[in-house]
């Protein structure tokens, strides 16, 4: 048996091996395999079988292991490494690792308990014999005789002060049995998922729903390729859609995607699905895959589906590789997100991935939203997708109503800046008085984002990026938040020795304070990557949180979408300014659907709610449309302004960045490549740049960058891919292609 095997040793070359008789009953296409590379044994996951062409057989080695008893990556899995290898300019075998876990590729082992118990019921005389022989051993004995089930063999031991060599002495006589069990990890099985339960009885459907429902329900019935976009205003019920859909799937069998764009969401809709599973058929598991998960969770959970005992996934955009059996429904749950794009090699998008995963499984792809992404929403426009929309708060609750606070006037009334107005300090002592939740959001961790010294102009800047650095006043330190480091703050100006060195702009720790002034007694509970850094962290946060203990939440965009507090009646943006100014063509669409999602946390409850945005320019489209939550409105607006200027959905960008020690090198490799590409594919892409990156220099490397503009990424990208392995690259510069980038830094 000869098999093609695709190394994952830093190159992309298929390697044919033998396989030895005693294997050959276990590899598959998709086999996780070790195999002699050089003088090394190195993984490989087999994408062949068959005899090799023009090669001599004598010369080929043999497979040493399969690692796992079934095949790592599925033949979908296969196809769609390798359409993502062309697709996004990735090497094959840095995407095969991405969709293998790191546990599954060191080919870690299930986790086992020892159990005890009493093999042979000793008599009284045999006992009271072994307690003047061995007392330690009848000691165990006697605990063991009154258990009614087997015990831990490492608990037992420890609580009776034992050691083991008493347990074995036992064994060893027959009189006690010793037996392994596995112990499976399953995530989010444990004291924070009792909060996180929801009640398992489906709720009735309104019209808008049943609609939607129906058409999806007909569409996975017919076994084929398609994608639907749910466009929902917020509240209206799209997860009860999910559901409904994903019941109809597991009823006929098929395997079911669930995917999230942040960790904090996921158990949130584990538990709602889990419950839901319980009540179709008890023993229904549902494995949750996301990069915070211990190595066995993430293991056991890889096992559980590739061995077929589950039929769910849900987590964040790795999900999208997790190897579900029968694979009918994928649902893409807020698929506008920018968090489903991966900002490392491979930089894939998971809701792409997930339809074109579709597309090799015959199956159903929904993407969710209350704002879809322009991309989605033109696809549906022009009759790729198909579009259904909720239009309805469900039991027709409304809309929180949204009041803009100019800060212009705010800054003028209170004679300086300020960090919380007065109109949401007063609305968000009604509702403590009142005893209900505020959350509060700013897309920026920190105290401030900077340190100014007003004497005489000097920053505080990073010295290895060119970006200023943020001021963490919990510890009095200045961090960089792209490469790490971090410095005492000083006391004095560096430059002059002027104390008059200040803070500037807003962070969520100067945001926690400024509430701890104006609502004293107000329990508060700060959530943004410098406090949620423990694992489970956040989900405590969120029970503690749903169960009233905390009476505001302040946060950045982990808390801005998905999450579901009926208490919740107050929600305000601190800065709605902060995503609306920088250098990027879809600022807009980013700042509408931040606006309309986070002021969607509100009045999801009884209570009506009401949110608070504070901002400096108050007339600015994104803001107004978002007012009314007018998708339509600022869609129509915006797809004309795309139009006009040929941008995404209507061509696709390319990024090319260089990164190097030497600006001026740098710069001038950066500027022949681009003459060769305008002399070989000018017919083909618009070329804008060389130009230095908006972001010069991160961790001492610095910066340029080049666009592509194209109608069809297909035909462009091997052809770039041809000429960047026969251009002359200097060993000191690194260059990196992103498809489809989300940010322009």
């Amino acid at each position: 048996m000869i098999v093609g095997v695709h190394p994952l040793a830093g190159f992309d070359k298929l390697l044919h091996y033998r396989v030895p008789k005693t294997l050959e009953g276990t590899v598959q296409m998709g086999s996780l395999v070790r195999i002699p590379v050089v003088n090394r044994l190195r993984l490989g996951v087999v994408g062949h079988i068959g005899e090799p062409k023009d090669f001599p057989l004598d010369r080929l080695k043999t497979i040493a292991q399969v690692v796992h008893p079934f095949p790592a990556l599925t033949p979908d899995l296969l196809k769609l490494a390798k359409w993502m290898s062309v697709y996004y300019a990735a090497s094959l075998d840095g995407i095969i690792e991405t969709m293998i876990p790191a546990a599954v590729r060191s080919g870690a082992g299930i986790k086992e308990e020892k159990l005890l118990s009493v093999a042979e019921k000793l008599a009284p005389d045999d006992l009271e014999a072994l307690a003047k022989r061995a007392p330690k051993q009848a000691q165990l004995y006697r605990f063991l005789e009154q258990q009614y089930r087997p015990q831990n063999k490492g608990l037992v031991l420890r609580r009776l002060n034992l050691t083991a060599a008493v347990s074995n002495a036992l064994v060893k006589k027959g009189t006690l049995r010793e037996e392994a069990r596995r112990v499976v990890r399953e995530a989010y099985q444990d004291d924070w998922a009792k909060g996180e339960h929801v009640i398992a009885k489906p709720p009735i459907l309104n019209e808008e729903q049943r609609v939607a429902v129906d058409r999806i329900e007909t569409e996975v019935a017919k076994n084929r390729f398609g994608v639907n976009l749910l466009h929902g205003v917020t509240g209206s019920g799209k997860t009860e859609v999910y559901l409904h859909a994903i019941e109809e799937v597991l009823k006929t069998g098929g395997g079911v995607m669930f995917l999230v764009p942040e960790v904090a969401l996921t158990p949130q809709t584990v538990a709602r699905l889990r419950s839901r599973l319980e009540a179709i058929a008890p023993g229904n598991k549902c494995v949750v895959w996301h990069s915070h998960l211990s190595e066995g969770e993430r293991l056991d959970g890889w096992l559980a589906l590739a061995a077929g005992e589950a039929r769910v996934v849900v987590g964040a955009r790795s999900a999208v590789f997790a190897p579900v059996n029968n694979l009918k429904l994928i649902v893409v749950d807020e698929e506008h997100e920018p968090a489903y794009k991966q900002d490392e090699t491979p930089r894939y998008h998971g809701r792409d991935v997930a339809v074109f995963r579709a597309k090799l499984n015959d199956a159903h792809c929904l993407l969710g939203s209350a704002t879809p992404s322009l991309e989605s929403y033109a696809n549906s426009k022009a009759g790729k997708y198909g579009l259904l929309e909720l239009k309805q708060r469900v039991d027709s609750r409304k809309l929180p109503f949204i009041d803009v606070v100019d800060m212009r006037v705010e800054i003028m009334r209170a004679r300086g800046m300020t960090t919380i107005s007065q109109r949401l300090t007063q609305a968000m002592q009604d509702r403590f008085e009142k005893r209900e939740q505020t959350i509060l959001f700013i897309n920026r961790r920190g105290y401030s984002s900077s340190m100014l010294c007003t004497e005489c102009g000097h920053l505080e800047e990073c010295e290895h990026c060119s970006i200023t650095l943020t001021y963490h006043r919990k510890d009095e330190m200045l961090k960089c938040h792209l490469c790490g480091a971090e410095k005492s703050a000083p006391v004095t100006c560096p430059e002059c020795r002027s104390p008059k060195i200040r803070w500037r702009g807003l962070g969520t720790q100067r945001v926690e304070e400024a509430v701890r002034r104006v609502v004293p007694r107000a329990r508060i509970e700060r959530m943004d990557t410098d406090t949620m850094k423990k694992k489970n962290r956040f989900r405590e946060v969120l029970a503690e949180f749903r169960a009233g203990k905390i009476d505001v939440l302040v946060g950045t965009q982990m808390i801005g979408k998905g999450l579901d507090f009926p208490n919740v009646t107050l929600v305000g943006l601190i800065d709605a300014d902060i995503s609306m100014h920088i250098p990027d063509f879809r600022a807009n669409e980013r700042t509408f659907q931040l606006l309309v999602q986070v002021a969607g946390r509100a009045g999801r409850g009884d209570q009506a709610g009401e949110v608070v945005v504070q901002t400096f320019t108050p007339q600015a489209e994104a803001i107004q449309f978002s007012r009314q939550a007018d998708y339509e409105g600022f869609s129509e607006t915006e797809l004309k302004l795309r139009r006009d200027f040929h941008y995404p959905p209507y061509r696709h960008l390319i990024h090319h960045l260089f990164r190097g020690p030497n600006p001026e090198k740098l710069q001038f490799f950066a500027e022949q490549w681009a003459r060769l590409i305008e002399k070989e594919l000018g017919d083909k892409v618009e070329l804008r740049g060389p130009s230095p990156s908006p972001i010069e220099k991160i961790k001492d490397a610095y910066r340029w960058q080049l666009w592509y503009f194209t109608h069809n990424v297909s035909k462009v990208i091997p052809l770039i891919s041809k000429l960047r392995a026969d251009f002359a690259w200097p060993d000191d510069m690194i260059q990196v292609i992103d498809v489809d980038p989300v940010s322009l830094s």
